[in-house]
């Protein structure tokens, strides 16, 4: 059978895999970034128009596109809802921007570590996948320039709010900088931004979008962490010079986004009772990111370091003793534990061992204490074989 050359670069989804282990009841997962079921808003269908069953506009409803451009002006983006495309989750954004830039070869930019299925999407379409080290408050300035420099990359892909999976978010002067540096060198940026209304502590800086002043970009968000990831509603807005490009990309992709979810999407955004569901959602989730703080330290304080994250719903640990965490998969699936180990979360996994990105907002609270104890085991357990 003769396919084509892509599909020999096609990986499995490793979280895909792992979620689909985890579905066992008895299973404790800390594997995938799934809101809590019960912080799902229910919808209501009552009013939903006839016509909503019929085709829609390549570029989504108009009045959804409005409300997502003032939700935009008012982070700073200068942007028109002619600038607003919705699209079917933002996974799908990453899938048109690959195939707008992305020939065998092209070399684009990542964080280290980066999102999963982002890298799993760039390496498919053969990219060149270059990386910059993540720090405290964002990537290593000195290294970005040097890349920027030697590898003129076709773009940058940054997620620079409770980044996936390190939960890093940028500081306001390496926002500044990244943005200065994207403008000298030309470069494209797609910013990423699922977990910014996930905020903890109240603080959010504008998105890096809104600082450029020459650069193209695309910034790309999503509903699917605060309302419902079922209804596979996201959202790009580009700057002029792509859109009309990526709105070919997106006839050619789907025709459209389902109206149904956008529909439902509407009946939210930019509404009182939205804002009263994200202040719920946002203690609701501190208060199991305090939970799980208080869990980890009595279980992995001498195994792993972390910082307690701020927003977002992950956290990322660092083994003391480092050891490829790939090799716990299968000891902790047989204790009913799934995570996800830190390793395919860069292009360059065997590089890198040591860590694990741990979801907390999933998990039952009267499972959480149980499911780190036995997970702690299993590290102790691979260390000392280990070191034998």
């Amino acid at each position: 059978m003769a396919f084509s050359e892509r599909v020999s670069r096609l990986k499995s989804s490793l979280i895909r895999e792992i979620l689909a282990a985890a579905q066992k009841p008895q299973v404790m997962s800390f594997a995938g970034g799934l809101p809590a079921e019960v912080m799902l808003p229910k919808l209501d269908w009552t009013d939903m128009p006839l016509n909503i069953g019929q085709y829609g506009m390549s570029e989504g409803e108009p009045p959804l596109r409005e409300l997502l451009a003032a939700e935009a002006r008012g982070l700073g983006i200068a942007c028109q809802a002619s600038q607003v495309m919705v699209v079917s989750g933002s996974q799908q954004t990453l899938d048109l921007a690959a195939k707008l830039y992305i020939d065998k070869g092209t070399k684009i930019l990542l964080e280290g570590p980066t999102y999963l299925a982002a890298l799993q999407i760039f390496q498919l379409f053969g990219a060149d996948c270059l990386t910059v080290q993540l720090e405290a408050d964002g990537p290593d300035l000195k290294a970005l320039r040097n890349s920027l420099e030697q590898h003129r990359p076709s773009f940058v892909y940054l997620i620079p709010t409770f980044q996936n999976p390190s939960a890093v978010r940028y500081s306001e002067a390496k926002r500044e900088a990244v943005a200065a540096l994207l403008d000298e060198f030309g470069v494209t940026l797609i910013e990423d931004e699922p977990y910014r209304e996930l905020t903890f502590d109240g603080g959010s800086a504008q998105p890096i979008v809104s600082r450029l002043k020459k650069a193209s970009w695309i910034y790309t968000g999503t509903v699917s962490k605060t309302l419902l990831p079922g209804l596979r509603v996201g959202y790009l807005i580009a700057s002029p010079d792509l859109f009309p490009h990526l709105l070919k990309l997106k006839q050619s992709a789907d025709l459209h986004t389902n109206r149904v979810g956008q529909w439902q999407a509407m009946q939210w955004i930019g509404t009182e009772k939205y804002q009263h569901h994200l202040v719920q959602l946002r203690s609701f989730y501190r208060d199991r990111r305090d939970a799980f703080q208080a869990a980890l330290a009595r279980h992995f304080s001498d195994l792993a370091d972390w910082q307690i994250p701020q927003g977002g719903l992950f956290f990322w640990l660092t083994l003391k003793q480092p050891l490829d965490t790939r090799t716990l998969l299968a000891p902790a699936l047989d204790q009913d534990i799934a995570f996800m180990p830190g390793e395919p979360f860069f292009s360059e996994p065997d590089n890198h061992h040591g860590h694990l990105r741990l979801n907390f907002s999933h998990i039952d609270p009267a499972r959480l204490d149980e499911g780190l104890k036995r997970l702690a085991a299993v590290v102790r357990q691979a260390q000392h074989a280990q070191a034998a």
